[in-house]
């Protein structure tokens, strides 16, 4: 199936005709005329979607900034987040992949945000959730939230180890960035976070002024698998698989036996009554985290994560709320602005607004529904729903919302997760250390061995595992040529300084009224 491309948002174009060197939009092809196929739909969204850690990054730092409001540009200019910091890591390794830009010049920015991240505040090696690009100090993300914040760092780290093993083995300005990637991933002090009495869980926050006082043990299944993961992958720092069975896993209490419309899940979503949480679960830690073949005592994450991006589609299809527009392509409920601002949005706390990143960022569980939906959302919608970032982060058809604003948190997984389907790449990057095999198997996880790749994706069964031995199913990245990144940006020149700079949108945890820190899931907008 082809869809025939119209003209970007008008205010996109006077972007990019306004840089120097830029054709001239006289000389610019007939957009109308361009048909895109599927693999040139996917390059031109992840195009546009890198943008927002390229040149919409935060310019002290390099830092993906934490949110970008077309209607108010200059809002928190100098915010960066370090959990879409660390998406953006990986975002711009698909960039030299893809072609977007040089290695050279990928280079010098990945040296730019990694010597800004070793020199900004810190608390035993932990990121805050925010940092001022302009100074490298902390922004608090709430009264006591003013220090290290755990699950974000997590998230900074993930990108780390994928800098650091796509850079090892290159030239000596190469090395030299795996190595402070490497520097910056080994000082984080996982075990600090054990909290003061060196319990079995692992503590979301710690404040230089408050000590433990958010008092927020991580427990699962939410977005913080990665967490434990990586804590006990560290070389450095690591904690005990007992912190993530008795943490995390709260003992087996973690596991369940439900169902909703009919498709079984076998986790017990953290504050979800009988149906799952927001997709954005299935995205965050399975950036690097390869979920095909990974297996504990507690799930399969390869089909937990398929029966989450089907749950949730089917709620769309059967539209139980009578929203308008839902149905098989216009579904996606996932963390996201909202009608009141923010909102975590699932099948139980569902107001009809949809998130494109939800879909987007599912393409390896389910690619035919979600080209389904980049169908839609590209071609029914495009001229309110697709600005120079890529997708815009929700809209609501029912009342006819459509902001046209961006959060970090929200690009990162959509191109990353467009890469893994693609190519396997970040995947393929991240499970090919050798401390996060160590730090799996001391977990007790079965999971795939990147060194056993395939040239091709087979098509087997539905968990996409090869028959006999389980292999890893990583083609080579597919740098695009000229013609498709033609086609796929039809209109624009090969280079992003062709793009003016740009801007960024984010949100995370809070307080409840009894003083419990929310989730993203049950989050509210900062201010």
């Amino acid at each position: 199936m082809r869809v025939t491309a119209v003209l970007l948002l008008l205010t996109t174009a006077g972007v990019f005709a306004a840089q120097p060197g830029c054709p001239a939009v006289e000389n610019w092809p007939d957009i109308a005329e361009a048909e895109l196929s599927d693999d040139a739909l996917l390059t031109m969204v992840q195009r546009h979607t890198f943008e927002y850690f390229w040149s919409g990054a935060e310019s002290h730092s390099g830092w993906a900034r934490e949110r970008y409001h077309l209607d108010e540009p200059e809002f928190d200019q100098t915010l960066t987040t370090s959990g879409g910091t660390g998406f953006g890591l990986m975002a711009i390794l698909v960039g030299i992949e893809r072609g977007f830009v040089t290695r050279n010049e990928a280079v010098a920015r990945l040296e730019k945000i990694l010597v800004f991240a070793k020199k900004a505040d810190r608390f035993h090696g932990v990121w805050p959730h925010w940092i001022e690009g302009d100074t490298g100090k902390v922004r608090p993300f709430s009264d006591k939230d003013n220090g290290g914040d755990l699950v974000e760092t997590s998230f900074l780290a993930q990108g780390l180890i994928c800098v650091r093993q796509y850079f090892r083995n290159g030239n000596e300005r190469d090395q030299q960035l795996a190595r402070l990637a490497d520097e910056l991933w080994r000082s984080i002090e996982w075990n600090w976070h054990q909290g003061p009495t060196r319990e079995n869980v692992l503590f979301w926050h710690w404040s230089p002024d408050f000590g433990w006082d958010m008092n927020f043990r991580i427990r699962g299944y939410n977005e913080c698998l990665i967490t434990y993961v990586l804590a006990a992958s560290s070389p450095t720092f690591p904690v005990s698989a007992d912190v993530y069975h008795d943490g995390w896993a709260e003992g087996g209490a973690i596991g369940a036996d439900s169902a909703y419309l009919g498709i079984p899940l076998k986790l017990r979503h953290q504050g979800v009554r009988s149906t799952c949480g927001p997709l954005y679960w299935a995205h965050y830690s399975f950036l690097g985290l390869d979920p095909r073949g990974l297996k504990d005592r507690y799930a399969d994450y390869w089909q937990h994560n398929r029966s989450h991006v089907r749950m949730v589609r089917e709620h769309s299809v059967r539209n139980p709320g009578g929203f308008a527009g839902y149905g098989k392509n216009c579904w996606g409920l996932s963390s996201s602005y909202a009608l009141n601002f923010y909102s975590g949005h699932s099948p139980e706390n569902d107001e009809g607004t949809i998130a494109p990143t939800a879909a987007l960022s599912s393409f390896p569980y389910e690619p035919q529904f979600c080209m389904e939906a980049l169908r839609f959302f590209y071609s029914e919608h495009q001229q309110h729903l697709f600005g120079k970032f890529g997708f815009f982060d929700a809209f609501n058809l029912q009342h006819n919302w459509f902001p046209q604003r961006y959060l970090a948190i929200d690009q990162g997984p959509t191109i990353v997760m467009i890469e893994n389907h693609r190519s396997g790449l970040l995947w393929k990057l991240f499970m090919s250390s050798e401390e996060i095999q160590t730090g799996l198997q001391q977990l007790g996880f079965q999971f795939r061995s990147p060194d056993s790749a395939e040239t091709d994706c087979p098509k087997t069964d539905d968990q996409g595992m090869v028959r006999g031995r389980a292999k890893a199913c990583h083609r080579s990245p597919n740098r695009a040529t000229d013609k498709e990144r033609h086609e796929s940006l039809p209109g624009t020149c090969p280079s992003p300084r062709c793009q003016s700079p740009c801007e960024t949108p984010r949100f995370s945890r809070r307080r409840n009224a009894s003083g419990r820190l929310l989730n993203r899931s049950d989050a509210i907008m900062p201010r």
